[in-house]
């Protein structure tokens, strides 16, 4: 299979369903030697996999994928897990307000997931006093309990960490370090996740669409400051697909809501620790700046995502009462406790 998709970028074949799905079986089973896994990862990043190709590798990894499911049905939120280097992890603060707000939220992360090795979700958890190295049921509890749940990789995907020091001698990321955002733990019904192209979001939107093994009623993918689940400001493109088949891709604008600061606003020194901070002075009240603003954004997002506001506009109203009236915090407290 590697010769198949190794010759060049201009004369390499696509893989079939069957020749995808037996190499990503091979993979997880430990069976190649550890040149041609690297020959293999390489070749697909410069040919450039077709949703087909991904659509067999997240299908393969999913049937070894620990999954529980919380009575809940919480947003799907797969950040890429190699994480962020200079600016701060809002999803967390985002998630805590959209629960405070009735929308369930799941995030998921490893713990310093090559190639950059940088702070991701987990991280900042961890800093806030939240507990991380959870089984996939006690995952599961965290959403019911709090409104937010995280999962860990090694816990609910371990074929994959296995992978660590394989992946971790590439020096570049691979279909790995998509597909692993994939995974979708709890088994949520909307997902949201970001890239760094509107072309390879929609390419993940019909990867889900081609999958056997996960059935979405919806995928929003967007582009995010550093390839995160963060809205970045200013423009970000969006693409959304539902069920039904409908598809349409469109851009958030932040000033549109009265919001005015760039990227070089959102940068923090310790990506991890800052982020803490930021997650806890926003959620209590504590800051009416830009910091506020962007959370608040983010958490709109994941509202309307989880179908809980017809709009971004509505969403935003819904994720301010929630800082306002105390439930967010509320959130906060809970997740500290569990």
């Amino acid at each position: 299979m590697t010769e198949v998709v190794g010759s060049g970028t201009k004369s390499a074949e696509d893989m079939t369903r069957r020749q995808a799905g037996e190499a990503m079986r091979r993979i997880l089973d430990g069976d190649p030697d550890p040149t041609t896994l690297g020959a293999f990862w390489l070749a697909n990043r410069w040919k450039h996999n077709t949703a087909e190709e991904l659509a067999a590798f997240t299908d393969e990894m999913c049937d070894r994928v620990e999954y529980a499911e919380p009575d809940a049905d919480p947003v799907d939120c797969g950040a890429n897990y190699d994480g962020k280097g200079r600016t701060a992890i809002l999803g967390v603060a985002a998630g805590v307000v959209a629960a405070g707000a009735g929308t369930p939220v799941v995030v998921h992360s490893g713990d310093r997931v090559p190639t950059q090795k940088r702070d991701a979700y987990k991280h900042v958890f961890d800093e806030l006093g939240v507990a991380t190295e959870l089984t996939p049921r006690d995952s599961a509890d965290m959403v019911d309990a709090t409104g937010v749940g995280f999962y860990y990789q090694p816990a609910f995907n371990p074929t994959v960490d296995d992978l660590f020091d394989r992946r971790d001698r590439m020096g570049v990321r691979t279909f790995v370090n998509t597909v692993e955002t994939l995974a979708n733990p709890a088994g949520a019904s909307v997902h949201l996740g970001s890239f760094y192209h509107l072309a390879f979001a929609k390419k993940v939107v019909e990867t889900f669409e081609r999958s056997t093994f996960h059935d979405p009623d919806r995928v929003i993918m967007f582009q995010g400051m550093e390839g995160y689940d963060d809205i970045r400001p200013g423009y970000t493109k969006v693409a959304d697909w539902s069920a039904d088949g409908s598809f349409e891709d469109y851009e958030i604008e932040t000033a549109a809501y009265g919001m005015d600061f760039d990227e070089a606003d959102l940068e923090v020194d310790d990506v991890a620790g800052d982020s803490a901070r930021l997650t806890r002075e926003v959620v209590v009240g504590d800051r009416t700046d830009h910091w506020a603003d962007a959370v608040a954004l983010n958490a709109a997002f994941r509202i309307y995502a989880g179908g809980d506001a017809d709009s971004l506009d509505a969403g935003l109203d819904a994720a301010r009462a929630a800082i306002s009236d105390g439930s967010a915090a509320a959130v906060l407290d809970d997740l500290r406790a569990f």
